[in-house]
């Protein structure tokens, strides 16, 4: 009776363990895999992953970096968990190469290799440092929760005792320093008491035989005893003496245990001491529930209502389109069968004709006089009909198509729309085109009133016919596009999403790329940079003259007749073929600035041989309406610079201009662009705004080809930079 009620009671605990350790399933589910961890590892930021599922987001990083080399546009985004997985033996491979631990690591980079490894519980980026994988602590507590589970799930399959003789007895202990599970009889005789094997560590039967050391990962043979309270990890001595943890706040590791554990006993006790909170708290969200899913079918309903009204809007219409169609069709036919019957009446012995015939068979004459009268008139009609022939109804049914372009784009269009939620607008302003495309938008009325973003673009055809819509998701206020055609016109629309309730499209704003590739340069600042009288910015990017004492010092000149130079800073980049497009700003209080490409033994000419010359006439560039710019039309001339000032552009004086400058001075564009053809030997300068040519000329490009900009008095030139993920970012944060 005792050994029944025992068998109750171990079947009771059996099932009530099962209970207990079921209800915490999802914290025991790897967040990589969906699986029960195996052999779980801790990363960083504290989540556990599986060793396997560590190995294989890193293979796939790898394999993603890889790629990405191969291409300066490639998404730099965390990379994803594929749905295929590589062998066990390749991974292995990649693993034991080392490769793996170097996905983190940039090309030309003088920083450390690490690991940047996409953690799938926070979905962020987490630095595994140097030692990547090897780094890493094993997550013993939560390996024996989950063999706990396992056990539990399995409680009908009992764990059998190791060095039993056949056939083994059910084990009732496992010893951990032994790695081997026993039966009461066996264990007695392998841990005598009096014996060293007496003081081994046992528990319950079970598979997992975790080590009973937690060893550093960094230093192997060092036991950590120490916890790091900056990086939240178990530490060596030597983590702390001169290791990555030198300078960091540590604590002992009996002290980080007792202190963990009063916080965690503590959280326990609070979470369970409102156990009637919680109860009360799930009953209400599954009162929520019901009433989500009441309001669901309800909308459900309503929306198919909806939609039926607009069905039968459509049908009733197309009942009278097709009424009207068939009416026209009926009336045409009986129009052409009227026809065709009156022309059989042509025919001989038929009809007209044949009564025609009959008649002039009357030999009476007043008889044949007082009948052919009128059989006349008809016949002569019938010829005239015969002559000009026209059929009595049209085939067409061209006036019958019905026009839905307009309310198929509204029906496109058809969604939840919201009151409440504001429409954002494309901000022209900050909104750029050059290599690429940045698009921004804002809200006018709500600063936060959309929680993601659809961007649909699209390119205009000059023939009318435009391309469909083209759409890409955003979560912020900005987005980058690229792989736009040049020389071309983007039309662009955003709409704001809060959950399934989205606004109306903004208004379309239309973008032109530049007429040619974007060339990329920056100011050089040693061939002919005169640091006394102009001044660079660290990136090279913005260059201003200044009018100090050396400007003075020459301006004394001017009295004995002598001319202030021009000072000249050119691109560090030359061009020997094809086609190119740069742009850039002029600073609006410019007193003088030249822009244009000009040949290296031009550029020597003008910068090793500097010059002060007694009249204005002499520079040849010297940008005042001297006449000078005659000489400059010859096409064989290996540059071409053109004159801004004062918030002028001014073109260039053909040889049979008139002498009147009016019509050669525009307004100065706030950002100008140059576009050179190597390949056809022509130089042009836009507004780039509008992506408009303002001149165009001949240039001799046999020779390396340099951007060139020239300054005088007051004046500063911005060069435009380039559109990149970093620069969005930068833009976010700002």
């Amino acid at each position: 009776m005792q050994g029944t009620r025992g068998v109750v009671g171990l079947f009771a605990f059996k099932t009530l363990h099962l209970v207990t350790i079921k209800n915490i399933e999802r914290e025991l589910i790897c967040p990589a895999c969906k699986e029960l961890f195996t052999h779980p590892l801790i990363l960083p930021c504290q989540h556990s992953i599986c060793h396997k599922c560590v190995k294989e987001i890193l293979f796939f990083t790898l394999e993603d970096s890889f790629t990405d080399l191969g291409s300066e546009s490639s998404n730099q985004s965390s990379p994803r968990i594929r749905i295929h997985s590589p062998s066990l033996d390749r991974i292995d491979r990649v693993n034991r190469s080392g490769l793996a631990i170097y996905t983190g690591w940039k090309r030309n980079s003088l920083t450390p290799r690490t690991t940047i490894f996409p953690c799938p519980g926070c979905r962020h980026d987490v630095d595994l440092g140097e030692r990547g994988i090897n780094g890493l602590f094993r997550n013993f507590t939560l390996e024996t929760i989950v063999e706990r589970y396992r056990q539990a799930a399995r409680a009908a399959t009992a764990i059998m005792c190791d060095v039993c003789k056949p056939p083994p007895q059910e084990s009732t202990k496992s010893c951990m320093d032994c790695s081997a599970s026993y039966c009461n009889e066996c264990f007695k005789i392998h841990h005598p008491w009096g014996t060293v094997k007496a003081q081994h560590e046992y528990v319950g039967p079970t598979t997992n035989f975790r080590p009973k050391i937690l060893m550093c990962p960094e230093h192997e043979m060092e036991r950590v005893n120490m916890y790091c309270e900056i990086c939240r990890r178990p530490v060596c001595h030597l983590c702390k003496l001169g290791g990555s943890h030198a300078n960091h706040r540590v604590t002992t590791m009996s002290t980080a245990y007792k202190t963990l554990k009063e916080k965690l006993s503590k959280d326990i006790e609070y979470l369970i001491s409102k156990e009637s909170q919680v109860k009360g708290q799930i009953s209400e969200l599954g009162l929520l529930m019901k009433e989500t899913e009441c309001n669901g079918e309800r909308a459900k309903e309503e929306a198919s209502s909806n939609f039926d009204k607009l069905f039968d809007v459509l049908e009733e219409r197309r009942s009278a389109a097709l009424r009207a169609i068939q009416a026209s069709k009926n009336l045409r036919l009986e129009k052409l069968q009227t026809q065709i019957e009156e022309y059989q009446g042509f025919l001989e012995n038929n009809g007209l004709v044949g009564y025609a015939q009959e008649v002039l068979k009357e030999t009476d004459q007043s008889c044949f006089v007082q009948t052919a009268k009128q059989l006349l008139v008809r016949i002569q009609k019938a010829t005239e009909s015969l002559k000009s022939f026209r059929p009595a109804a049209q085939i067409s049914f061209e006036d019958y198509v019905v026009d839905i372009t307009k309310q198929e784009e509204v029906l496109g269009d058809l969604s939840f729309y919201s009151s409440g939620l504001d429409v954002p607008e494309i901000n022209e302003e900050k909104s750029r085109m050059y290599n690429k495309a940045l698009i921004c938008w804002e809200h006018l009325v709500k600063e936060d009133s959309a929680d993601t973003y659809i961007l649909e673009y699209r390119k205009l055809n000059r023939e009318g016919e435009n391309a469909t819509w083209q759409e890409i998701e955003a979560c912020s206020k900005s987005k980058v596009i690229s792989d736009l055609e040049n020389s071309s016109s983007y039309a662009f629309r955003v709409r704001g999403y809060k959950g399934s309730v989205c606004s109306p499209w903004s208004r379309e704003v239309i973008l032109h790329t530049p007429v040619a590739p974007v060339f990329s340069f920056l100011f050089d600042d040693k061939c002919g940079y005169n640091s006394e009288r102009l001044m660079l910015n660290p990136r090279r990017t913005s260059v201003e003259s200044r009018a100090g004492f050396p400007l003075l010092l020459g301006a004394e000149r001017i009295q004995a007749g002598c001319y202030t130079t021009l000072d000249y800073i050119i691109g560090d980049t030359g061009i020997t073929k094809g086609k190119h497009f740069w742009a850039f700003h002029v600073e609006s209080y410019s007193y003088l600035v030249k822009v244009g490409v000009a040949s290296n033994t031009k550029l020597q000419e003008w910068l090793h041989n500097p010059r002060d010359v007694t009249s204005p006439r002499y520079e040849q560039d010297s940008g005042h309406d001297s006449g000078s710019e005659d000489t400059c039309f010859d096409s064989s001339q290996p540059f071409t610079l053109i004159t801004l000032g004062m918030n002028k552009f001014f073109i260039p004086k053909a040889p049979t201009a008139p002498k009147d400058s009016a019509n050669r001075i525009l307004p100065m564009p706030s950002c100008i662009g140059i576009c050179l053809d190597c390949d056809r030997g022509k130089v042009g300068f836009y507004d780039a705004d509008h992506m408009k040519c303002l001149y165009e000329r001949q240039v001799d490009c046999s020779g390396t080809m340099y951007p060139v900009f020239a300054l005088m008095g007051s004046a500063g030139i911005h060069l435009e930079e380039a559109i990149t993920a970093k620069y969005l970012e930068y833009r976010d944060d700002m």
